[in-house]
């Protein structure tokens, strides 16, 4: 694992001349909406702001992204062990491109041989095309995912109210900080009822990890779940297309500003004017 996250730095080092910047999408838990805000939040800012992003899909073995991009399955990272070159696996989508993983395995080399250092490697031919490269990670902690943190620019962990899902967030902190010194983590609350809930649950987390840890992690966003984020899910659709002016939308244009630290190209200030945090649904 340190050679791979060592070549991942390295790559990182070397895009940061050409102003790209990895990020790690990466929770504690399951079933806390992070593949739904990646795909959303690669959407918004490649469409919105106007940014190259290549999204890959990390979690291998449990791939989901295909199902909410036109994307084909069968072109996926273990497409590379054969010898295929990543240009050709890479797929445009929704005006950004991905690089899909795979779901399940038929034995336990095709796990292993998708080792991240091969992938570094195809990586550092095309880095050089993209504004952002994004990782969206399994779901806890292991060998992959650690790795994909430790190299990445920063990276944001995805949490809710949900007692669990902040405790394992912690959990996530305190092992990558306390393992490798590693604190580049920026704090996104999901599913929330109100601004005020996602506030107090970052507050939470943010006091514990001051106290224990010793360090500041920063708040990015807060994000609602409303009813049309519910009926893109199940349809299999992304909310930021399909309902540009719901308040999930426009708090992912808000991420979006705060990381780009530009306007986005249409509308947010006027639909700030239009709807308050939970929107109109």
């Amino acid at each position: 694992m340190n050679d791979q996250a060592l070549g991942l730095r390295e790559l990182v080092a070397k895009s940061g001349h050409q102003n790209s910047k990895f990020i790690t999408i990466a929770s504690g838990k399951g079933g806390v909406g992070k593949t739904n805000f990646a795909v959303n939040y690669s959407f918004v800012l490649a469409n919105e702001f106007k940014k190259k992003v290549l999204l890959i899909d990390a979690d291998l073995g449990m791939a989901n992204i295909h199902l909410f991009t036109n994307a084909d399955p069968d072109r996926n990272i273990k497409n590379l062990t054969t010898g295929i070159p990543v240009e050709e696996v890479i797929q445009p989508s929704l005006g950004f491109d991905v690089l899909l993983g795979f779901s399940g395995i038929d034995e336990i080399d095709n796990l292993e041989d998708i080792s991240i250092q091969s992938l570094i490697n195809d990586l550092e031919r095309v880095s050089k095309r993209y504004d952002y490269i994004i990782f969206d990670t399994g779901a806890g902690i292991d060998e992959k995912v650690v790795s994909f943190l430790r190299a990445s620019h920063k990276s944001y962990v995805i949490t809710t109210p949900e007692p669990t899902a902040l405790m394992d967030a912690y959990a996530l902190i305190r092992s990558v900080y306390r393992l490798y010194g590693y604190k580049n983590f920026k704090i996104i609350v999901n599913m929330c009822k109100n601004r005020d809930e996602g506030e107090v649950t970052f507050n939470k987390l943010k006091m514990t990890v001051a106290k224990f840890l010793n360090f500041d992690i920063e708040l990015l966003g807060i994000l609602p779940y409303t009813n049309n984020l519910r009926n893109a899910v199940r349809n299999k659709e992304l909310v930021a297309q399909k309902y540009p002016k719901d308040s999930y939308t426009i708090n992912i244009r808000r991420i979006c500003k705060a990381e780009t630290k530009v306007e986005p190209l249409k509308g947010e200030k006027f639909w700030q004017k239009l709807f308050d945090f939970m929107g109109k649904n």
